[in-house]
């Protein structure tokens, strides 16, 4: 029978599917490097896990100096400058507008991706239903990724994928279990709470689950703290991550308002939360597991243990092994096993494409990893700088008219310089310094000067990697004759371990925090960061043109477009948002 309702075509080069952290980062990775994208997200919100919808905080790699950079990071200092109160209405509109303000991207809200047509080993198109409008959305490209974290177009096209643990010793890993299982780690819906000048008592509905202290051994909430967010109210592990999300959601939101009754009822906890009210509950479960892609590489436990020297490098993690027990809330032992992993690890770009379908990447959870590897790689935070990788090589291969596996064979190298170009870490990766940089000779106060163009863009192994100057002393490169410039790019110190500088003062340290104690901290731009700035360009004879001015900096990657012939070139750090001194990592001009 004909469908009664419209269907509305579109042709892009590049097709995305999910709009968490990972695929939003994709898809802005690969409209600014010129492909035209579509983003097809099955919610009315981007941000995935880190939505409003779920709201669980963004986690990466461990560690000093580690944070990730690149378009996360971005999104983040726009959070910091825009919501110093932390809300998450704000924070979707920062997700929100920085894909549908993005020229060349295509935003398809409320669409659910539920077909495709497949020419060959390739997909043609892929199609979806817009709730909101009873419209099909068709999106025809020539490279597709998923980063729907349950990989829907797994079972669409035939691609090879994975599901549950892989035996102990299948790949020789000693925390996997002995033998293979269809289990996973398992799903929560999150509570949030608010403490208030007044006390408030709770009144459970009548189907909540009961709990008592002797029922919660490994799982005591503690409202005391800056960090409690319940994150541990977990089901789903041993069923069906997909297929049984309706049943369990039932279940977890028993578990959440029992809990809840729980923090407010229980004969030792009445009096000392008395304070603290119910704000929100999830009703959408935050996943962790489901299905999880083949790749020309499936990288393993000894892959993250031993670092991750690939040389297909192409992003990286540095969470523990985070191996939350299948049976979650119900389990009798501790919820979760945090098996230690290096920070950083370097994650192999031959894990962003499938093994069998030509045209397929996929970015976040879903990435051809073992279960004990997924049980790092899958936080937020390395699942974003996974986007901004497969959305850069879907970019590139647009370019050059090649498959994922191409840009693997021929166009390496272009890859791992545009992301760092990018200011995406890549540990063990010196990003190349331009010529016209290298060669010039360098006039700056600062005893630091030549970090400036090492090509290393954050302090690493104890070396700083930056120079401080003062404000208002210039930093010039001098030409050995007058030079075409096109571009300058300049990298800024956003305190790259702001997250433990919030949490000696008593926060959560997150981008977004969980409960809301009374005095909470407002957050604000890093005081490192350089607030105004002047760049300028000297001419042949002595003349000086303001080539870029800014009085309202907040962001670390700042890259202009330049089109002159200078003898100079000249930096001007003006202003910090609170710092004595200006501190800057990378100062290039090509």
């Amino acid at each position: 029978m004909k469908s009664v309702f419209k269907t509305i075509t579109h042709t892009v080069d590049f097709c995305v599917v999910g709009g968490g952290l990972s695929g939003l980062c994709a898809a802005v990775a690969a409209a600014r490097h010129g492909a035209r994208v579509a983003l097809m997200q099955d919610r009315p919100m981007l941000g995935g896990n880190a939505s409003g919808e779920i709201r669980m905080w963004v986690c990466g790699a461990q560690g000093e100096n580690l944070l990730e950079t690149g378009i996360l990071e971005e999104l983040m200092l726009e959070n910091l400058y825009r919501n110093p109160d932390r809300n998450y209405s704000v924070w979707e509109g920062v997700l929100y507008e920085i894909a549908a303000y993005q020229p060349g991207l295509e935003l398809i809200l409320n669409c659910s991706c539920l077909d495709c047509e497949m020419d060959g080993d390739r997909i043609a198109s892929v199609t979806g239903w817009q709730t909101t409008t009873q419209t099909y959305h068709t999106v025809s490209a020539s490279v597709f990724a998923d980063c729907s974290g349950d990989s829907v177009l797994a079972p669409l096209t035939g691609a090879e994928y994975r599901y549950g643990r892989e035996g102990r010793g299948e790949f020789g890993e000693d925390i996997a279990p002995e033998k293979p299982d269809r289990k996973t780690m398992g799903m929560s819906c999150m509570i949030q709470a608010r403490e208030t000048e007044e006390p408030s008592g709770f009144i459970p509905p009548k189907w909540a689950y009961r709990y008592t202290k002797k029922d919660l051994p490994y799982r005591l909430p503690d409202m005391s703290g800056p960090c409690e967010n319940f994150w541990y109210l977990e089901l789903g592990g041993e069923h069906d991550a997909i297929a049984d999300t309706e049943t369990l959601r039932d279940e977890l939101l028993r578990i959440a308002y029992g809990m809840w009754d729980f923090v407010k009822n229980d004969p030792e906890n009445r009096e000392k939360n008395r304070f603290w009210k119910l704000d929100w509950v999830g009703i959408l479960p935050g996943k962790r597991e489901s299905r999880r892609y083949v790749g020309d590489y499936i990288m393993t436990q000894a892959d993250v243990r031993s670092g991750g020297h690939f040389e297909d490098l192409a992003a990286y993690g540095g969470w523990s092994m985070d191996d939350h027990d299948p049976g979650g809330f119900r389990s009798a032992g501790p919820p979760t096993v945090f098996h230690p992993a290096p920070a950083p690890y370097g994650i192999a770009y031959r894990c962003l494409y499938s093994v069998n379908i030509r045209n397929l990447m996929f970015a976040g959870r879903n990435i051809s990893v073992t279960h004990t590897a997924m049980s790092s790689t899958r936080v937020m935070g390395t699942c974003a700088v996974l986007g901004q990788a497969a959305g850069t090589a879907a970019a590139i291969a647009v370019r050059y008219g090649c498959s994922p596996r191409e840009v693997y064979q021929s166009h390496l190298s272009e890859l791992r310089d545009t992301l760092a170009e990018d200011d995406c870490y890549l540990p063990f990766y010196t990003r190349p310094v331009p010529a016209l940089t290298k060669n010039a000779r360098l006039e700056c106060a600062s005893p630091q000067a030549e970090n400036l163009r090492n090509g290393l863009d954050r302090p690493i192994d104890g070396a700083e990697n930056a120079a401080t100057v003062a404000k208002g002393d210039a930093i010039t490169y001098f030409f050995d004759a007058p030079s075409t410039v096109s571009h300058v790019r300049i990298i800024f110190d956003s305190d790259l371990n702001r997250e433990q500088r919030l949490r000696h003062l008593g926060d959560c340290g997150k981008n977004m925090p969980h409960n809301r104690a009374r005095g909470m901290l407002s957050v604000a731009v890093p005081a490192s960061m350089v607030r105004a700035f002047r760049l300028e360009g000297v001419r042949a004879d002595g003349k000086t043109e303001i080539l870029a001015e800014e009085n309202n900096n907040y962001q670390r990657l700042r890259a202009f477009e330049v089109n002159g012939v200078y003898a100079a070139v000249r930096l001007i750090p003006l202003e910090t948002w609170g710092a004595e001194g200006c501190r800057i990592f990378s100062f290039d001009v090509r």
